[in-house]
């Protein structure tokens, strides 16, 4: 795997036997400044990255891997938690653990805007650190850490597969499976197993989508919510192999758990799950099935009521394409 900005700073300086502290005054900053770094809990300045990389003789190796994007935004007093919770992990506590799930929830509204490839780096570089403090941690605080990390590990999957490296991808989200199952959390283990099925849609791949819904819908804990699009979602790849009974018998149970969906919000891992979300991948179904004009009603309905800070998302454009072939057999 690739490293990242953070850990390419600290092997670089390891490598020249030069401690933080010492390194800090050449920059210079402050040591804490360049322990938030090399944790990849913050980027610097393009203009101070140049001057790392010129620091450590990288020859463009460091400054490759810089970000223009603060994907962390905590307060002090949660960065202090944060940094306290790596340093020592057998002293972490509920609020820590919060400022690691804060971090992440500001992240995946970035994934909407941005899309996978800026966020790469830094959440490939978080994700690691939490599960390095996950491995430290016994105790009564250990299940609420295993849920954070899970769904850091979840949300690097959900990046790789949105960029199309797919056996990466893979590799991240069985890991969040099994962390999610420590923290008996089944809500993050359906979806982990939601964008498996998610990578065979990408590949056209019917037979292995229509398992991975399936299992998310079938996870013991998944919120009905999740269990509405993993329905819609199978039932498409059952109508792609022309099992056309199958799927009618998923989207009706779709619609069964519609009402009881309407009496409870999404879980906050999932927030996306809105029945306007649920629209869209019901058009992909009846486009599937051949319901053309169904398919664009649901595909147009759903694109024009997404909320403003996910029209342009990249994970919109199989709903677009959709639209555009619905329209053209309608």
């Amino acid at each position: 795997m690739a490293e990242t900005f953070g850990a390419v700073l600290r092997r670089l300086r390891t490598e020249k036997v030069i401690s933080q502290r010492r390194f800090a005054k050449r920059v210079p900053i402050s040591q804490a400044t360049l322990s938030r770094w090399e944790a990849g809990l913050k980027m610097p300045e393009e203009r101070v990255a140049a001057r790392l990389d010129e620091l450590l003789d990288a020859g463009g190796e460091l400054l490759a891997l810089w970000s223009p994007i603060d994907l962390h935004p905590l307060d002090g007093d949660q960065r202090s938690r944060v940094e306290y919770s790596i340093r020592n992990p057998g002293k972490i506590d509920q609020r820590a653990i919060d400022a690691f799930a804060d971090s992440l929830a500001a992240q995946r509204r970035l994934d909407d805007v941005l899309g996978p490839l800026p966020l790469l780096a830094a959440s490939r570089a978080q994700a690691d650190m939490v599960k390095s403090v996950l491995k430290q941690v016994e105790g009564p605080h250990r299940r609420a850490l295993a849920g954070v990390a899970s769904e850091h590990v979840q949300f690097a999957g959900w990046l790789f597969a949105e960029a199309r490296h797919d056996g990466r991808a893979m590799q991240l989200l069985t890991e969040a499976e099994s962390i999610a199952d420590e923290a008996a959390d089944g809500t993050l283990a359906a979806q982990a197993a939601n964008f498996k099925g998610y990578i065979a849609r990408q590949q056209n791949n019917p037979r292995a989508m229509v398992r991975g819904f399936l299992a998310a819908y079938h996870t013991p804990g998944a919120h009905v919510s999740q269990q509405i699009g993993d329905a819609i979602q199978a039932a498409q790849g059952y109508a792609r192999i022309n099992e056309r009974d199958a799927a009618l018998r998923l989207l009706d149970t779709a619609d069964g758990l519609i009402d009881d969906s309407g009496r409870v919000a999404p879980p906050a891992t999932a927030y996306w799950l809105s029945p306007t979300f649920h629209r869209l991948n019901s058009g992909l179904a009846h486009l599937a099935l051949g319901d053309h004009s169904v398919a664009v009603d649901h595909l147009r309905t759903g694109l024009d009521n997404l909320p403003e800070d996910q029209q342009a998302a990249e994970w919109t454009i199989e709903y677009r394409e959709g639209l555009r072939q619905a329209d053209a057999l309608n």
